[in-house]
This record gives structure tokens, C-alpha cells and sequence, in this order.
């Protein structure tokens, strides 16, 4: 355990960064989801309109730093290209 004072208040940082970052990663994870199942089962509207979501919800967690521009770039341009075979 730390004994500085800056040390602890690094790792109570630390803890409270972990925990933002990764409840934006499972809602991404969440929406690419339903994406991809109405991929799956060949409704172009249901998918339309969950990559419509998703994209913002990707988005929004690029900008806030939790994933890499291109890292979201890519996500949402493999979505769009899964969603725009099946429309």
C-alpha cells in the first residue's frame, strides 16, 4: 500500500478512471451487439436504427478519451458495411 499521500490519491483516481472507462466499453459492446443481431437476422430496419445509436454511443467514447479515434473509426465502418449489405 502507498504511503505518500499523492500515491494514494493516484490509485482512488486511478479506481474511479477504471471503472468510467470500462462501464462506456461494455455499453458499446452492448450496442454493437444488437447491431450486429439484426444483422443477423436480416432486419435492415432494426439495424438501421441500432447503428444509428451505436454510432453515437462509439463516438461518445472516443471523444472521451476511452477508445482511439481510429479504433472507433474502424468499429463504426465495419457496422455500417455489415448493415449496408443486408439494406
Amino acid at each position: 500500500m502507498a504511503n505518500i499521500k499523492s500515491a494514494k490519491k493516484r490509485i482512488k483516481v486511478t479506481a474511479t478512471k477504471t471503472a468510467r472507462n470500462k462501464a462506456i466499453k461494455s455499453k458499446v459492446r452492448t450496442y454493437v451487439r444488437k447491431v450486429e443481431e439484426a444483422v443477423a437476422k436480416k432486419d435492415a430496419e432494426a439495424a438501421k436504427t441500432a447503428l444509428r445509436e451505436a454510432v453515437s454511443v462509439i463516438s461518445k467514447a472516443g471523444s472521451k478519451g476511452v477508445y482511439h479515434k481510429n479504433t472507433c473509426a474502424r468499429k463504426i465502418s465495419r457496422l455500417s458495411k455489415a448493415v449496408n449489405e443486408i439494406a
